[in-house]
């Protein structure tokens, strides 16, 4: 019997040692261990540059198309600092006062105009104009504390102005936007310094929209608006 009970003891005492050593060797050598890490500084880099921009714009509202869109598309700020959508027009824009009457913003930034200037008729910046009045009206009426600025149109890049030769028109477009912010008593912020020096790598793959660090550097040249 107590011979049996030394070999069951030292059975158990290698089979111990053996699933140790399994255990070490996996942990030292498993490839999820360094993602896992690199994974979570990523996350807290993105998010000490983001929270400034959260608490920062957290009474303004963001108000516009598929380009405005991307700072809630890309977490740069929360979905309810942004009311955007792609396709919107100055004129279907109209249709969101309503929840943006709701929302009652302190400070409304609006970025329209890309899709306006491929609305299918004899003048598209003339009627894109019309609208985008009619909307600056409404809002003085409906939330007159709120302080209204104008964003510029987004340049494109070359291959998408070949593919789409009305993105021509986008630097007329924009000087009558800026006489209408001054017609207005509005603001208005050129955003084109951030895509000057052939920044192209801020730009997504169809050279018309952006990646997240375009937004971080547009609101950057924002935060004097609502400091």
């Amino acid at each position: 019997m107590n011979m049996k009970k030394t070999v069951v003891t030292l059975l158990i005492g290698s089979i111990t040692l053996a699933l140790a050593a399994c255990g070490n060797e996996s942990t030292s050598s498993s490839p999820q261990q360094p993602t896992t890490q690199s994974q979570g500084q990523a996350t807290e880099s993105k998010g000490s540059v983001e929270a400034p921009y959260q608490a920062l714009f957290q009474n303004s509202v963001f108000f516009g198309d598929s380009i405005t869109e991307g700072l809630s598309f890309h977490d740069v700020l929360k979905e309810e600092n942004v009311l955007a959508g792609a396709g919107k027009t100055a004129e279907f824009a109209l249709q969101d006062m309503e929840e943006l009457i709701k929302r009652d913003p302190e400070r409304i930034f609006i970025l329209l105009g890309s899709d306006d200037i491929l609305w299918p008729t004899d003048n598209p910046k003339a009627y894109s104009m019309k609208n985008y009045a009619k909307l600056i009206g409404m809002i003085k009426e409906k939330i007159p504390q709120a302080k209204v600025t104008l964003l510029s149109v987004t340049p494109v890049t070359a291959e998408a102005e070949e593919l789409e030769p009305r993105y021509k028109n986008i630097n007329d477009y924009n000087e009558d936007l800026k006489e209408l912010a001054e017609k207005e008593n509005i603001g208005y912020v050129d955003l084109s310094p951030i895509l000057s020096n052939g920044s192209n790598d801020l730009y997504d793959s169809d050279g018309i929209h952006f990646k997240p660090e375009f937004y971080n550097r547009m609101l950057d040249l924002l935060k004097d608006q609502v400091e």
